[in-house]
C-alpha cells in the first residue's frame, strides 16, 4: 500500500485530506506544519505527499520542498494552493508533480494522486536480494528505481571507492551502477527500455572486476514506474557509455542526467544533461568555484526536436570543442548512444566501452535558476564532488595557495544570482564582522569574473565553520580588462545564499536581494546581510 503524507496548518481541512486519503485506499498521515512534515518524514520516507503551500508562509512551503526533493527516495509532491501563478513564480514549481488551485474538488485530487501513484509497483525486501519480479501491464518504456547502498564503500578512499552493479534484465545484462554514495543508501533510478506486457525480472550483481575491493552490494528495495506512451522524456534518454580514461578509475562518473522541456522556433525540444562527479580537463578546479560555484561537470549532452505526436524529428549532441552537430547515428529503440570522448566530456556518437549507463532523466524547469540548483534538489551530488576532490589531492587547508588546488567546499558561500555584463565579467564579495578587508571570489583576477549572463553561481571562501550571522556585507562588482573600459555590469537580483552543512547539503538561503541595480566598469555595489 502507497504511504502519503498530508501537511496542512489549518485543522479542518487537514483532517479532512487525510480522510479522503484513507477512504481511496492509501495509508495517509498528517502534519500540522514544516517541522511535522520533518519529523514524520524521519521516520519513514512517504511515497506522495499532498501539502499546503502557505504554512502559513510561502517561505516556509518552498523550504520544505526543497527539503523533501532532497529525500532518498524521493516522494512525489502535490501542491496546494490558492494562488497558482505566485507559486509557478518560485524555483521549486519545477520540483513538484502536481499544482492543483483551491479550492479542489475531491474527486479531482483523488485522481491525480492515482495517476502519480498508478506507475508504481513497490517491493519492499525483507533482507538484501539479487533478483527481482516484477510484472509490466502493458507494452511500453519502464524506469526502475532501485534501493541499494555499498557497505564498507568511501568515495574518498582509494581501493574503497564503490561498488559497480550489473543490471540484468530478464537474464541479459544490460546496464551497470556506480554506487557512488557508499554505506548510505540511495535510491539509483534507471531506464529499461520499452518492455513487453507481462512479467519480467530484473537480476543485480556486483561487478568483481570493475568494485573496488573493500565495497560490497545490498539491494534493499525496488519500485518500477510504467510510462505513459505519450511521455517522450524517457523514450528519448540516452544511454550513456563511461569514458575510455575513468575505467576503473572512480572519476567523473554520471551521477545524474536531467531532462529540459524546451521551445525551440516554436516546435518542442528536449534538452538532456548529465551532471559527472568531477571535470579532469577544460577548467582547473579553482575556475570551477569562481565561475561556476561546484567542480562537478555539467554538460548539456543531447537535444531532440519532437513532431506534434512527440515523435523525434531531428537531434543534435555537444561534441568535441562544445561544437553542436547533427546526431544520425545508433540508437537502441528510441534511445540514443553516446559516449563521452573528451576529459571535459564532450560526446561522440561511435565508440563503446565495458560500461554503460541507462540514467533515468529528472525532469527540470530551469526559467528561474541555474542549473546548479539541480545539484541543489541532490545534495549527494555535493557529497561526492568533495570526496572525489579530497581522494585526488586537490583540497588544500584553508587561506593557503597551492596551485588549482581549493579549500574544502564547506569552507565556502555559496551564491546563487541573475546577472548582465557588457564587455565585462561579475564577480561577488563578502566582509565579514570584525573585518575590513572584502573576500572575493575571482581571488583578484579577472580571468576568474563570470562572464556570462544570466543565471550564474559562484563561491567565496570563507574561514572554517562561518555561520551566515557572521557576514556583515555582501557585495557585487563590475570588472573590465583596459581594452573595454566602457564595460558595464548589472545585478538583476539575488536569489539565495547558503553553506553547505557537515554532510555536504545546501543550508537554509540566508538573504536575497530581488531590486537589480546598474554597476558601471571597476564599481562595487554593497548591501548589509544584517538588514535581510
Amino acid at each position: 500500500m502507497a504511504r502519503l503524507l498530508v501537511v496542512e496548518d489549518d485543522a479542518d481541512q487537514r483532517e479532512l485530506r487525510r480522510d479522503l486519503l484513507a477512504r481511496a485506499g492509501y495509508e495517509a498521515d498528517a502534519a500540522a506544519d514544516a517541522a511535522g512534515a520533518d519529523t514524520a518524514c524521519a521516520r519513514r520516507v512517504p511515497d506522495l505527499v499532498v501539502m499546503d503551500l502557505h504554512l502559513p508562509r510561502i517561505e516556509q512551503g518552498t523550504a520544505l520542498i526543497r527539503r523533501l526533493k532532497a529525500l532518498n527516495p524521493v516522494p512525489r509532491v502535490v501542491v496546494l494552493t490558492g494562488n497558482e501563478a505566485e507559486f509557478q513564480a518560485q524555483p521549486e514549481a519545477a520540483m513538484v508533480d502536481a499544482v492543483v488551485a483551491k479550492p479542489c474538488r475531491s474527486a479531482r485530487l483523488i485522481k491525480i494522486v492515482s495517476r502519480l501513484l498508478a506507475w508504481l509497483v513497490c517491493l519492499t525486501l525483507a533482507a538484501p536480494a539479487k533478483t527481482i519480479p516484477f510484472r509490466v501491464s502493458q507494452p511500453g518504456e519502464v524506469v526502475a528505481e532501485i534501493e541499494m547502498n555499498s557497505p564498507g564503500a568511501d568515495w574518498a578512499q582509494p581501493g574503497g571507492e564503490a561498488a559497480l552493479a550489473t543490471v540484468a534484465l530478464d537474464g541479459r545484462p544490460q546496464q551497470h551502477v556506480m554506487l557512488f554514495a557508499g554505506a548510505q543508501r540511495h535510491t539509483y533510478r534507471v531506464f529499461l527500455g520499452a518492455l513487453a506486457r507481462g512479467e519480467h525480472t530484473l537480476a543485480v550483481e556486483r561487478h568483481a572486476r570493475y568494485s573496488a575491493p573493500g565495497a560490497g552490494l545490498n539491494v534493499t528495495g525496488a519500485v518500477f514506474a510504467e510510462i505513459p506512451a505519450a511521455d517522450a522524456v524517457v523514450a528519448n534518454a540516452p544511454v550513456l557509455f563511461a569514458r575510455a580514461n575513468t575505467i576503473g578509475k572512480f572519476s567523473d562518473v554520471p551521477m545524474l542526467v536531467y531532462c529540459e522541456r524546451l521551445i525551440d522556433s516554436g516546435q518542442p525540444c528536449l534538452q538532456y544533461t548529465a551532471i559527472f562527479s568531477n571535470e579532469d580537463g577544460g577548467t582547473s578546479t579553482r575556475a570551477l568555484m569562481a565561475r561556476w560555484g561546484r567542480t562537478t561537470d555539467i554538460e548539456y549532452i543531447y537535444r531532440v526536436w519532437l513532431d506534434a505526436e512527440g515523435r523525434a524529428q531531428r537531434a543534435t549532441i555537444q561534441t568535441r570543442d562544445h561544437k553542436e552537430v547533427e546526431y544520425r547515428a545508433r540508437r537502441e529503440g528510441t534511445h540514443p548512444v553516446l559516449i563521452p570522448v573528451t576529459d571535459n566530456n564532450m560526446v561522440a556518437p561511435d565508440g563503446a566501452t565495458p560500461l554503460r549507463y541507462q540514467l533515468a532523466p529528472v525532469v527540470v524547469k530551469l526559467d528561474g535558476a541555474s542549473r546548479e540548483e539541480v545539484m541543489d534538489a541532490q545534495p549527494v551530488t555535493y557529497r561526492v564532488m568533495a570526496q572525489e576532490l579530497a581522494r585526488e589531492g586537490k583540497i588544500r587547508p584553508f587561506g593557503v595557495a597551492d596551485g588549482e588546488k581549493i579549500s574544502d567546499p564547506r569552507n565556502y558561500l555559496y551564491i546563487e544570482a541573475r546577472v548582465t555584463n557588457r564587455d565585462s565579467r561579475s564577480a561577488f564579495l563578502a566582509r565579514l564582522k570584525g573585518e575590513r578587508r572584502w573576500r572575493v571570489s575571482h581571488l583578484g583576477k579577472i580571468e576568474l569574473g563570470i562572464e556570462r549572463g544570466g543565471w550564474v553561481r559562484s563561491t567565496i571562501e570563507l574561514p572554517p565553520g562561518t555561520a551566515p550571522d557572521g557576514i556583515a556585507e555582501f557585495g557585487f562588482e563590475c570588472l573590465t580588462k583596459e581594452k573595454t573600459p566602457a564595460g558595464a555590469c548589472r545585478i538583476e537580483e539575488v536569489s539565495k545564499l547558503f553553506f553547505l552543512d557537515r554532510d555536504y547539503r545546501p543550508g537554509a538561503p540566508f538573504w536575497s536581494l530581488r531590486e537589480g541595480a546598474d554597476v558601471a566598469s571597476g564599481e562595487i555595489l554593497t548591501w548589509s546581510c544584517a538588514s535581510k
